[in-house]
């Protein structure tokens, strides 16, 4: 069997919670002002508690979500970009899952029978 290069690309799903998670990072960047309170600036937590909704319902539950979820309610943190960071470390774990599924042996697969 050749040594052929396994190429995972992201699927539509993917790329849609990269791109809300950057948009809303960015959003709480960019509106600062609005969203400095933390945990007291509902604005804030409204964009966290959707974002978090959409994101499991195009990805499923990952546990990467959850610190995104709570390091938004301290003031200040929401200059961190959690929400991308958890989206590229779900797309990261996903891809190392498939190489490692394509990676066994013919032999060690079951045969159907």
């Amino acid at each position: 069997m050749p040594d052929d290069i396994i190429s995972v690309s992201p699927g539509p799903q993917f790329v849609k919670a990269m791109v809300l998670a950057v948009a809303a990072d960015a959003l709480q960047l960019v509106a600062f002002p609005l969203f400095v309170a933390g945990a007291i600036s509902p604005a804030d937590d409204l964009l966290d508690l959707a974002v978090g909704a959409v994101m499991v319902h195009l990805l499923g539950w990952h546990w990467e979500f959850l610190p995104s979820i709570l390091a938004k309610l301290v003031p200040g943190v929401d200059l961190v970009p959690f929400w991308t960071m958890a989206v590229a470390n779900v797309w990261r774990k996903e891809k190392l899952a498939a190489g490692v599924a394509v990676e066994k042996p013919v032999d060690q697969l079951p045969s159907g029978r």
